[in-house]
């Protein structure tokens, strides 16, 4: 689990207490901070859970490249030497 999920959930419990803190007290300052902590808490949540997906599939892709590597390395070979010659046309254009 990413660190910003857990930043973000604490953030979010945060806000919660003080939103309802404010409500109790009749503080509208104290409560529209809660609301704006909340909201922040559920973004920084919803990055590190982008994060953490990002990471699970850069790790399924590097498996599979490790897997194509060491069960046929001639079509890895070949497939990089296409991405090499592909590449040194664009730049020489």
């Amino acid at each position: 689990m990413d660190e910003d999920r857990i930043k973000g959930a604490t953030t979010n419990i945060g806000g919660k207490v003080k939103d309802a803190a404010g409500d109790l007290l009749g503080d509208n300052k104290l409560q529209a901070e809660g609301k704006t902590d909340q909201a922040s808490g559920q973004l920084q949540n919803a990055y590190g859970s982008a994060k953490d997906t990002l990471r699970e599939g850069a790790d399924t892709i590097g498996t599979q490249v490790d897997s194509l590597l060491k069960e046929r390395p001639m079509v890895a070979l070949l497939g990089a030497v296409g991405v090499g010659y592909v590449l040194a046309r664009l730049m020489h254009r």
